[in-house]
């Protein structure tokens, strides 16, 4: 299951009447404070669920929703924020640009 709260539905659609509109992929990366879920413009894929929240597509890999659900992504002050089952967090012992982290 994935939701999209009205503040982060008014979000996208402000961006949207300037931008053409593109579905949503919602993802799992690897950064400096380790594991976290991104959104970015993509395309369909065989594999995807696929989710409609105000006329925008939210595209979600099968695989990853099975792990993740329930998926939320809401806007809180500046930005979106997307929360999940998933225990993420971790990441390098040292920091970014430390000589102990990982991302350095």
């Amino acid at each position: 299951m994935l939701n999209v709260t009205e503040q982060a539905q008014e979000q996208i659609a402000n961006y949207f009447k300037e931008n053409e509109i593109k579905p949503i992929r919602v993802f799992l990366t690897n950064g400096c404070g380790g594991r976290q879920i991104a959104l970015a413009l993509d395309a369909a894929r065989p594999e995807d669920a696929v989710f409609e929240f105000a006329g925008v597509q939210y595209l979600v890999e099968k695989s990853f929703l099975a792990q993740a659900q329930p998926i939320e992504i809401d806007f809180a002050g500046h930005g979106f924020k997307v929360s999940s089952s998933l225990q993420l967090g971790g990441g390098c012992g040292g920091g970014c640009g430390s000589s102990e982290g990982c991302c350095s």
